[in-house]
């Protein structure tokens, strides 16, 4: 069973509707389900079960049918920071992290009933290790913002020494203060870092899903996408512009749109799903994750894999 992508006709259709006029970028946006983008949930995720096995970088051809040509709503990204209008409260330090999917916006149901089944191997070929590895984790945080359904992501300082320059989800290694990563070091460590990269306010974020451990063999990292929706947004820019270039978000809509995807071909020849997001080309950990989520969720639309884009050459 498939979803669909946002519909800009629907949303501007349903925003008229709306005579409290919520967005993210005043700060008021409900968790209750959204008439916004109703479109979204239309459809349900696709039975995980008979789900095609494919690594984060490695696209395998499969054989879909969608009834999803959309137009792109807007522009590709849209820069911070945002405000919010609703006063929040610290969780206690050391306070249970709360991990649920009651009172999520109905389109992002289709993320959370697949969070619920996807197994590892649906994910990537990399699985962790029994024992090592490095544990880290990262924010995969859904808002809902002007163009609709949104990701939030940041780019990479280019004075960095690795992944110069490259978009990504706010993250990093778990701290020991973090906890268990067996328990909820993984959450804890996902929303700190995320407050220490873009000024993100934790206590905004409804965490509703964790996907399972993934692997990353250069690097040795394991990591945790911890899935989380943006209940009450706040302000987000680049903490440490050393660190981080800029904070953005980027619509679904983008995301899902067959004429910004490419494979990404590494002077290794190893190939992987790649989003070309108006300057920047989101490819890698990231794009996978990305990817695989759109999979299961049923919003993926088909595009080409054919179409190409050389890393070392890439703008």
């Amino acid at each position: 069973m498939t979803g669909r992508a946002p519909d800009r006709r629907a949303r501007a259709r349903v925003r008229a509707e709306d005579d409290r006029g919520r967005s993210m970028r005043s700060g008021t946006t409900s968790g209750t389900t959204s008439d916004m983008t109703r479109d979204l949930a239309d459809d349900t995720a696709r039975d995980l079960a008979g789900g095609t096995t494919r690594d984060l970088a490695d696209d395998t051809a499969r054989d879909t049918a969608r009834d999803t040509a959309r137009d792109t709503a807007g522009d590709a990204t849209r820069d911070t920071p945002r405000t919010a209008g609703a006063s929040r409260t610290e969780s206690p330090e050391g306070a249970p992290v709360q991990v649920t999917d009651q009172g999520l916006p109905e389109w992002l149901e289709p993320v959370a009933r697949a969070a619920r089944t996807v197994q590892p191997h649906q994910l990537s070929r990399f699985l962790p290790p029994e024992s090592g590895g490095r544990q880290s984790a990262v924010l995969v945080l859904f808002g809902e913002g002007e163009q609709g359904p949104e990701l939030l992501l940041l780019e990479r300082a280019g004075t960095l020494r690795s992944h110069a320059g490259q978009p990504s989800f706010p993250g990093g290694a778990l701290d020991p203060e973090d906890g268990d990563p067996d328990g909820d070091g993984p959450v804890r460590a996902a929303l700190r870092e995320a407050r220490e990269e873009t000024g993100l306010d934790p206590s905004g974020v409804q965490v509703f899903g964790v996907l399972p451990r993934l692997y990353i063999p250069v690097s040795g990292f394991v990591v945790t996408p911890v899935l989380g929706w943006w209940r009450e947004p706040s302000p987000v820019a680049p903490v440490s512009p050393q660190e981080t270039a800029r904070v953005f978000t980027v619509p679904v809509a983008h995301l899902t749109d067959p004429r910004y995807r490419a494979m990404a071909i590494h002077p290794s020849g190893h190939r992987g799903p790649a989003f070309r997001v108006g300057p920047a080309l989101v490819w890698g950990f990231t794009a996978g994750v990305i990817d695989r989520i759109l999979h299961y969720a049923g919003w993926e639309r088909p595009w080409d894999r054919e179409r190409e884009v050389p890393l070392d050459a890439r703008s």
